[in-house]
């Protein structure tokens, strides 16, 4: 018996799947299949302004509290409402190629199959999408793009990329939050393993840009969890070297500084206004996505 359209969201079963395009439209079945509308109608940067109701308008937009108070009917307008602007910016480093025995995809693997399935999402609802590879230098830059020709371009820039440097973080968030000239959204697929300050000052340059920013923060469950238990050889990833240690002395420290770590970057994305999800690569994908979702629904009807 095949799969079925749900089933698609399991790192699992994807990984036995070839093609990343074949991958993206197979999350994106699962995904929509359990959505009775659009899961991105409404897409909008940011509340503008109020005008009357006049006959035909959509109800959703309706104002109720503006109704309540005053009695009459008044619609909530976006800014760009129609004209979404979504950049994805990929992390392609060496850390980003670790895979654990408890995952399927690597990090990045997972990264591109979220990345490709975004793409899908959006350039669905006749918006724009862009992508942009980086390790410690940008690697690749697509313009973003509302053509349909757009997603073979987005999808073989996703297959090619995949690098061997450590990750710079913060100047290159500073250099493309000058080239992103129109307001969007932008979406950042890492594992985000970098000095949290200058990264953070990275991410509020595009803040400062007036853009909306998401963390998709991809972590392998070896990482969360630090489960070895045997004296291992850990091989450093980003210009770091090899190390032998038994775990369970470690794992306590280990924890306690990840964890740390954790708090530090999501207390910095509240101050910022800046979402953050958490992504495991054990898990489905509509967690990623529904959390993303979820967020973004919520703040707009608030």
């Amino acid at each position: 018996m095949s799969p079925s359209a749900e089933s698609y969201l399991n790192p699992q079963i994807l990984a036995r799947i070839q093609g990343l395009a074949l991958r993206a439209r197979l999350i994106v079945e699962g995904y929509v299949s359990g959505v009775h509308r659009s899961p991105f109608h409404g897409f909008s940067i940011e509340f503008a302004e109020h005008r009357e109701y006049a006959p035909g308008d959509d109800l959703r937009y309706v104002d109720w509290k503006v109704f309540g108070r005053t009695d009459k009917f008044y619609l909530k307008q976006y800014e760009e409402e129609t004209n979404l602007i979504c950049n994805l910016l990929l992390d392609t480093s060496e850390s980003m190629s670790y895979r654990s025995d408890e995952a399927a995809l690597s990090k990045l693997e997972y990264a591109k199959c979220v990345a490709a399935a975004l793409s899908y999402l959006v350039l669905h609802q006749q918006d724009s999408i862009g992508l942009a590879t980086f390790d410690r230098e940008i690697r690749a830059l697509v313009r973003p793009s509302s053509n349909p020709s757009q997603l073979k371009q987005v999808l073989h820039l996703l297959e090619e990329s995949g690098g061997q440097s450590k990750t710079e973080t913060g100047p290159i968030f500073h250099n493309l939050a000058e080239r992103f000239r129109k307001r969007g959204i932008v979406i950042v697929l890492s594992d985000l393993f970098d000095d949290v300050p200058s990264m953070l000052a990275g991410l509020k340059h595009f803040r400062h840009k007036r853009h909306e920013v998401v963390l998709f923060h991809v972590l392998d469950p070896a990482e969360l969890e630090f489960p070895f238990r045997r004296v291992t050889m850990f091989e450093g990833l980003e210009d770091l070297p090899k190390v032998l240690a038994d775990p369970p002395s470690l794992r306590k420290a280990y924890l306690k500084e990840f964890h740390a770590y954790i708090r530090q970057l999501k207390q910095g994305c509240r101050m910022h206004r800046i979402d953050y999800v958490q992504m495991r690569t054990d898990q489905s994908f509509d967690v990623a996505l529904s959390a993303y979702l979820a967020s973004r629904g919520g703040r707009l009807r608030t």
